[in-house]
């Protein structure tokens, strides 16, 4: 038998074939067939079968073979702790931008995680460098159809790669991607840019070569470097402003509209941030060709208008004043002060609190890096009574009401218990609540909890 590592179930499924064979939270999985697991893509090729013996370990420490017929397609229906029974994958990086570098100090320890594991990266989007790839994970890789991949490219200049991200094997990025493609594996890609860095000419060579590789190269996003108060590096780093995102955005332009007219997609796209730097509107969303990048937050504005714009408005009526506060990031304040506007809802009032994010340092202008303090903090500042606050979904763990600094949205509801506080995730969310927050109430706990890892090792649960 190969080397065990245990699969430690979270939760089981209600109606599944693990409450059938009584699994419970708690019990790991060793081995099935045989087989040692890895990760969850081990698992699920084991799980093929139609004859299984699955070897158990009891939270008593008991093991136990169960042995079991199944149709093949059937699924066991558990969560696990960690999609990655062996350990995350730990990035060989020392990157001059790296966002774990640059967290608050005494904060949870899942936000220091350096991941750099290319099964998160196929399994749930996130970007890996591959300087940690060895010959065995490619054969891997190739064995197990693991397409796509999200490539952190940075930049398509050997030497300035290697600078950038502080690692000699960082230098061999056209050869790791030769080597994708050999294996028929297509891959995403991003470039987190930095002024004066890997910006101007150095990213028209990035552009172009990727652009190069299609059909392999799927995409290219390209999104501006986040810096927090906390960044003790001594390399200089400095943020983008108008003038800079401006040049950014008509760089990109001559691109995408020569990609548009040979095949009729964008495939290069900028994070939203450079349109808010230069104080532009998002692009329509046909230059988000579906949004591939979705996750990455590339289109998320684009998207979140959409989700709007498709809600059919409720009809309620207020007999009564109804004063709502909307917390929000200072980035996307003013889209979303300009939707409440169109509201005309009688006895409605609506108040968009942009909230400085002091913990992190107001640079970080994003929703979903808001803790419950500094939106504590703002309310209390306002002074005023409201009937019901809107806070940002995104700033909560997925599947769980849980800000970053640990606070819950429960202990975040006792500091105004005369306001009713409801999460919004998406543009329908917000339609639906400024038009009929009587009725308006969101109920996290039927959202499936995925692990969602980025460079600040934010750590969720996993399905299989």
């Amino acid at each position: 038998m190969s080397k065990q590592y245990p699969g430690v179930i979270l939760r089981v499924q209600p109606g599944s074939l693990a409450e059938e064979l009584e699994l419970a939270p708690g019990d790991k999985i060793l081995a099935v067939n045989g087989q040692g697991l890895r990760d969850i893509i081990d698992l699920s090729f084991a799980m093929a079968d139609e004859a299984i013996d699955l070897l158990v370990e009891h939270a008593g420490g008991e093991q136990e073979m169960i042995s079991f017929d199944k149709d093949a397609d059937e699924e066991l229906g558990v969560e696990f702790e960690s999609a990655v029974f062996d350990g995350i994958r730990s990035c060989a990086n020392h990157c001059c931008f790296c966002f774990v570098d640059m967290i608050a100090p005494n904060m949870r320890n899942s936000l220091s995680i350096r991941d750099d594991d290319y099964r998160l990266s196929f399994l749930y989007g996130n970007f890996i460098t591959m300087t940690n790839l060895s010959d065995a994970d490619f054969r891997r890789i190739e064995q197990y159809h693991l397409s796509p991949l999200y490539v952190s490219v940075q930049c398509m200049n050997p030497k300035l790669r290697a600078e950038i991200l502080r690692c000699k094997g960082a230098a061999q990025i056209a050869s790791q991607l030769d080597r994708l493609e050999a294996t028929g594996t297509e891959y995403h890609t991003q470039v987190v840019l930095c002024a004066g860095l890997n910006d101007g000419e150095e990213l028209e060579r990035t552009i172009r070569e990727i652009v190069a590789r299609r059909p392999h190269a799927l995409s290219l996003a390209v999104v501006p470097v986040g810096i927090t108060k906390y960044r003790t590096d001594p390399f200089p780093l400095k943020q983008f402003g108008r003038e800079e995102a401006a040049t950014v955005i008509e760089q990109a332009e001559k691109w995408q509209k020569k990609l548009q007219e040979e095949d009729g997609r964008t495939f290069l796209y900028l994070g939203d941030e450079f349109y808010f730097l230069a104080g532009r509107e998002v692009p329509p969303s046909r230059f988000y060709d579906g949004f591939p990048q979705l996750d990455n937050g590339i289109g998320l504005t684009r998207n979140f208008l959409n989700e709007w714009e498709r809600t059919k408005p409720q009809q309620s009526t207020y007999e009564t004043p109804v004063h709502l506060a909307v917390v929000t990031g200072t980035a996307i304040a003013p889209v979303m002060q300009r939707l409440a506007d169109t509201v005309k809802q009688r006895n409605l009032a609506v108040h968009i609190i942009a909230v400085p994010n002091e913990h992190f340092g107001t640079t970080v202008n994003v929703s979903g890096l808001l803790t419950a303090h500094d939106i504590i903090a703002s309310l209390k500042k306002m002074g005023e009574h409201f009937d019901g606050v809107l806070i940002p979904g995104s700033a909560l763990r997925s599947g769980e009401d849980i800000f970053l600094d640990d606070v819950t949205l429960d202990d975040l509801r006792a500091h105004f218990p005369k306001a009713r506080i409801e999460p919004v995730q998406n543009g329908h969310d917000y339609r639906m609540a400024l038009t009929g927050w009587c009725t308006y109430h969101k109920d996290r706990a039927r959202e499936t909890a995925y692990m969602w890892q980025s460079n600040a090792g934010y750590t969720k649960n996993v399905s299989y």
